[in-house]
């Protein structure tokens, strides 16, 4: 099943390598261990899951409306290129929408895998290289699941967007270890887990809600765990050393802000850079769409300790400063109860058809009976 006849434009290069820094750090203390991150990696071995048999492949997803879409959420509703659009157009477009995002969900999901790993490599507890790793298996098996969803139901693909390499760039090749947890935890899986949220609860096709629903059940466990990491490790920072994460934060909050307008769409359909840029910036869906994004990252951000005032300010400019108040204990929570839901509300259904079809050929051998 080969990627490259798929891709809207071919990747710039095909193996992206970034230069690793840093040390690999061994632990010879096998006894302790934190119980809370230790409870966590008996939870994450007990929830590991196949997405061959969990997932109902055999769903059907029309690739002109992937999502049940509203036209009121596509940046070019209104304007003059919308209008001159055929209703197959308004589906095309719709299909470069769902490939575009999903694309970055799965180059994301790659990064996060490598940074797991890396985690692994890298960072000083036993404790919190045991968990790293059932982790690196949950990306592993994202990356597996958004590969095939846009190889068997979507048919396309989009190169990685520059912003995102970008803030995965930086992420890896910075030596320090806790940089992993805080641009991969925090940023960039922080900013996945709203995008997948929103999409989940307002989709109305059913592969993709569930496709959503049981990724979104194991970064639910991810983020709890780079929390309680850095909470710990950053109490025992010095105000400099916090501030140059803040600075980080940053920087990685304004990428993560202009990944999300999916310029490479409009200019696939002929709309010139600069006119898609001021279409998506006026677009309120968008913008809705956008300081949501961030519902989970800036509650995290506070929660580890990172609340200086220049960090506190950038989000006053993004206009997200209200979301520090967020409940994400509740918002995770919530993420492991529908995927929870969504099995029991299919497991009951298949048992209730077992039941009906077992019922319907005890009847047909009465009938027959002489």
């Amino acid at each position: 099943m080969s990627t490259e006849g798929r891709y809207t434009t071919p990747p710039t290069e095909w193996t992206w390598q970034v230069p690793a820094h840093g040390s690999a750090r061994f632990s010879w203390e096998y006894d302790d261990g934190r119980d809370r991150l230790l409870a966590l990696y008996q939870k994450g071995k007990d929830k590991q899951w196949d997405a061959v048999r969990r997932i109902d492949w055999d769903l059907e997803v029309d690739p002109y409306d992937p999502l049940g879409t509203p036209d009121e959420a596509m940046s070019l509703y209104g304007t003059r290129y919308w209008d001159a659009m055929s209703d197959r157009d308004r589906g095309l477009l719709r299909q470069h929408y769902t490939s575009w995002q999903f694309s970055q969900f799965l180059h994301g999901e790659q990064g996060a895998m490598v940074c797991a790993a890396r985690i692994v490599e890298s960072v000083p507890d036993l404790d919190a290289k045991f968990y790293s790793a059932t982790q690196t298996m949950d990306e592993a098996r994202h990356a597996e699941i958004y590969g095939r969803f846009l190889h068997e139901k979507i048919g396309m693909l989009y190169p990685i967007d520059d912003n995102l390499q970008a803030l995965l760039g930086d992420t890896l090749r910075d030596s320090r270890w806790d940089m992993p947890y805080l641009g991969m935890q925090v940023l960039i899986e922080g900013l996945a887990l709203a995008a997948f949220g929103m999409i989940r609860d307002t989709t109305d096709k059913p592969l993709p809600k569930q496709i959503l629903a049981y990724v979104m059940q194991d970064e639910a466990r991810h983020v709890a765990f780079g929390r309680m990491a850095l909470r710990d490790y950053y109490q025992q920072l010095t105000d400099a050393e916090l501030r140059e994460r803040e600075e980080f934060v940053i920087e990685g909050c304004y990428l993560m802000r202009d990944r999300l307008r999916g310029l490479e769409v409009l200019e696939n359909f002929g709309v010139p850079t600069a006119e898609a840029a001021e279409l998506t910036e006026k677009s309120e869906f968008l913008r809705l769409f956008r300081k949501l994004l961030f519902s989970r990252i800036v509650p995290c951000v506070k929660d580890i300790g990172l609340w200086g005032p220049r960090l506190q300010q950038a989000y006053v400019d993004l206009g997200v400063f209200d979301l520090g108040d967020s409940n994400l204990d509740l918002l995770m929570t919530e993420d492991e109860e529908i995927a929870e839901r969504m099995d029991a509300e299919r497991f009951a259904a298949e048992e209730d058809a077992r039941v009906a079809e077992v019922e319907e050929t005890i009847a047909q051998g009465a009938d027959s009976a002489p």
